[in-house]
C-alpha cells in the first residue's frame, strides 16, 4: 500500500507541472496575438486602400483609356471618303494626303490636319516646285507646264502650314498640291483665308482641312504646251475646316478663280453645300449624329469672323 500511495502522490504532482506549461503556452499566444492586431490596426491604412482611394485610382486609368481613344479617334479625321465617280491616286504625305486625278491633272482634294506646332516651325520657305516622282510620267505635272500660263501655281495645303519640318516643306511645292490659280485670287482672299486658318489652329490648338478645286465644265479651260499634259483650270475652289473639341464645329468656303475682294464670311457655307458642289463625303468618321448636325451647319459668328 505504501508503494501504490508513493505512486499516486508522484502523479498528482505533474498535474500542477502540466497546466504551468499550458497556461505559459496560451500567455505567449494571447500577446503574440494582440501586437500582431495592433501592428495590423495601424498599418491598416497602408495595407487595405480605401474604397475611394481605389474608385480614384480607376477613373484616373479609365480617363487615359478615353484619352487614348480620343487621340487615336483623330488619326485621318481630315480624310475623305473613297471617291465615286473620279479617279484618284491616293499620296500619303508627312504633311498632307492628296488625291491626284490623272485626267485633270490636279488633286481631287488635299487633306492635312493643322496643328500649331506646324506653324510655328522654324522651315523656311524656298520656292522650289517640282514634278512628283511617285506619279507616272504620262501623268506628271512639271512646273514648266505653268509657264506663261497666266495662272500661279496655287498652293492647295499651304507653305505656311508647313513650318515643322524642311521635308514637309518641301512636300508644299509637289505639284500634286497644286493647281492653276488666278494670281489675284491667290495672292487675295485665298491667302487671307489661309492665314485664318493658321489663327484658328493657333487658338484652338488644332483644326482638320480639306481643300480642293471645283470644276462646273467637263471640258474645263486647260493649261499647258506639252502633248497629253493638259492642266484642267479650275472654275472655283472649295475648302472646309473641322475643330474638335468639347463642342465640334465645321465650316466651308467657296471661291470663284478669277478676281475678288470681298469679305471672308461671303465666301461661307455649310459642309452640306460643299458636298453637294463636290460630291465629296467630308469627315466620314465622325459620329453620324454630330456629323450631320455640324456639316449643316454656316455659323461664321461661332469661328469668329
Amino acid at each position: 500500500m505504501a508503494q501504490k500511495k508513493h505512486y499516486k502522490r508522484k502523479k498528482t504532482d505533474k498535474k500542477p507541472i502540466h497546466y504551468l506549461y499550458v497556461s505559459l503556452l496560451l500567455i505567449v499566444v494571447l500577446f503574440c496575438w494582440s501586437g500582431l492586431w495592433s501592428l495590423f490596426e495601424s498599418k491598416s491604412g497602408d495595407v487595405l486602400p480605401s474604397v475611394e482611394g481605389v474608385l480614384k485610382d480607376r477613373k484616373k486609368d479609365s480617363d487615359a483609356k478615353n484619352n487614348e481613344v480620343l487621340e487615336r479617334e483623330k488619326t485621318g479625321l481630315e480624310l475623305p471618303a473613297a471617291l465615286v465617280g473620279n479617279p484618284e491616286m491616293i499620296l500619303v504625305r508627312e504633311a498632307y494626303t492628296s488625291s491626284y486625278n490623272i485626267e485633270t491633272l490636279c488633286p481631287n482634294y488635299v487633306a492635312w490636319h493643322l496643328t500649331a506646332e506646324r506653324i510655328e516651325g522654324s522651315a523656311v520657305r524656298k520656292n522650289v516646285f517640282r514634278g512628283d516622282d511617285d506619279i507616272p510620267e504620262k501623268h506628271r505635272v512639271e512646273t514648266s507646264d505653268y509657264a506663261r500660263s497666266g495662272y500661279d501655281r496655287g498652293h492647295m495645303c499651304p507653305a505656311g502650314d508647313c513650318k515643322s519640318s524642311d521635308g514637309m516643306m518641301a512636300e508644299s511645292f509637289l505639284m500634286t498640291n497644286i493647281c492653276p490659280q488666278g494670281h489675284n485670287l491667290n495672292a487675295g482672299d485665298w491667302k487671307e483665308l489661309e492665314e485664318q486658318c493658321r489663327e484658328w489652329a493657333s487658338s484652338y490648338g488644332e483644326i482638320f482641312i480639306v481643300c480642293g478645286p471645283i470644276f462646273d465644265s467637263e471640258r474645263p479651260k486647260t493649261i499647258g504646251k506639252r502633248k497629253g499634259h493638259k492642266v484642267s483650270v479650275p472654275d472655283r475652289f472649295f475648302k472646309v475646316v473641322l475643330m474638335m473639341g468639347r463642342v465640334p464645329k465645321a465650316i466651308g468656303f467657296v471661291y470663284p478663280n478669277e478676281d475678288t475682294n470681298l469679305d471672308i464670311r461671303d465666301y461661307a457655307v455649310s459642309v452640306d453645300e460643299v458636298e453637294r458642289m463636290t460630291g465629296i463625303d467630308f469627315y466620314p468618321s465622325l459620329p453620324d449624329d454630330i456629323e450631320s448636325e455640324i456639316e449643316s451647319e454656316c455659323k461664321p459668328g461661332a469661328w469668329g469672323i
